[in-house]
């Protein structure tokens, strides 16, 4: 089921069942991230403080708008995305209910935890606020530290290890939706810098794709393990521009005009080389666009197209 923004708005966190999940991560070679959580009970004091977190989270949102490789979203808004396009029902699954299976009975349990949920359930609707972690979690950097508190004028010793919890989620599941908050952290936590590493694989697989070039060496040099040029590569992919006959011959005609540095071949190929990638990406996304009215061009990080 479809949540909406105002079916998240009008979510009874107030009188919903909090539970709060340590998630620690891994991936195996090859394979998807493997996500391992565990229930830890928290004090009532945590817990108004934890829905008054998600509370906030929920009301600070004004505008959704569709998940893209390339879109940002700012302060008042999110970015929506199907679940099942993530390794996120892997955390849903596994934070379904408390068990002695899955219960944090000691510290060592709960450290190097990579994210946290917070679990609201309000009748049959069910809400999950994930965070990543900060370092306070990780055992090799707070070993590095010495735990204070400041009380009196002075400094002493923490006795308890502490751990941070903020404010704020990078994003919110609820039933078949997530609304992203902090797309950054959320590529992060599910691994979409893998799934963009697959794709830029997929790519240089596909011969549409690569019989576009004389060579790819220098793009694949270009692109790298590079995040934001990894993101550029699947959004190329999923756009499929340079499978259009006609896109691809309008390139090799204009792209002078529209100030693209690039080269073509005897056979009408890209070469690409290192001075060139960068026009060479823009090109293939078709965020090389030209004013109508003061026939200025302009990169642009993304398009909506109004209409035909």
């Amino acid at each position: 089921m479809t949540t909406t923004l105002d079916d998240l708005k009008n979510f009874d966190v107030q009188g919903a069942t909090l539970t709060f999940w340590a998630v620690r991560r891994s991936i195996p070679t090859g394979r998807p991230p493997v996500f391992t959580p565990r229930h830890v009970a928290t004090t009532t004091e945590l817990d108004e403080k934890l829905r008054s977190a998600m509370k906030n989270e929920f009301s600070r949102i004004e505008e959704v708008q569709e998940y893209g490789l390339l879109t940002e979203n700012n302060e008042s808004s999110a970015l929506s995305i199907a679940a099942e396009d993530t390794h996120v029902g892997q955390i849903v699954d596994k934070t379904v209910e408390d068990t002695a299976q899955n219960r944090a009975d000691g510290l060592d349990k709960i450290k190097n935890s990579f994210c946290y949920v917070i679990k609201l359930v309000s009748g049959d609707a069910v809400v999950r606020g994930v965070c990543k972690t900060d370092a306070s979690w990780q055992i090799r950097k707070s070993e590095s530290w010495i735990p204070v508190f400041f009380r009196s004028d002075e400094l002493g010793i923490e006795p308890a290890p502490t751990m941070h919890i903020s404010q704020r989620v990078d994003f919110i599941v609820a039933d078949d939706t997530i609304f992203v908050l902090n797309k950054a952290k959320f590529e992060s936590v599910l691994s979409y810098k893998q799934a963009h590493q697959e794709d830029f694989e997929g790519l240089l697989a596909e011969n549409e794709f690569v019989d576009v070039f004389s060579k790819t060496d220098a793009l694949v040099s270009y692109v790298g393990e590079n995040k934001i040029q990894l993101r550029r590569a699947s959004a190329i992919r999923h756009k499929g521009h340079y499978k259009d006959p006609g896109f691809m011959e309008n390139l090799r005609r204009h792209h002078a005009n529209y100030q693209l540095n690039i080269d073509f071949d005897e056979e009408g190929r890209i070469i690409a080389t290192p001075s060139t990638c960068k026009d060479i990406v823009q090109a293939l996304l078709d965020h090389r666009l030209a004013s109508g009215f003061s026939r200025n061009v302009y990169d642009v990080p993304d398009v909506k197209r109004v209409r035909r």
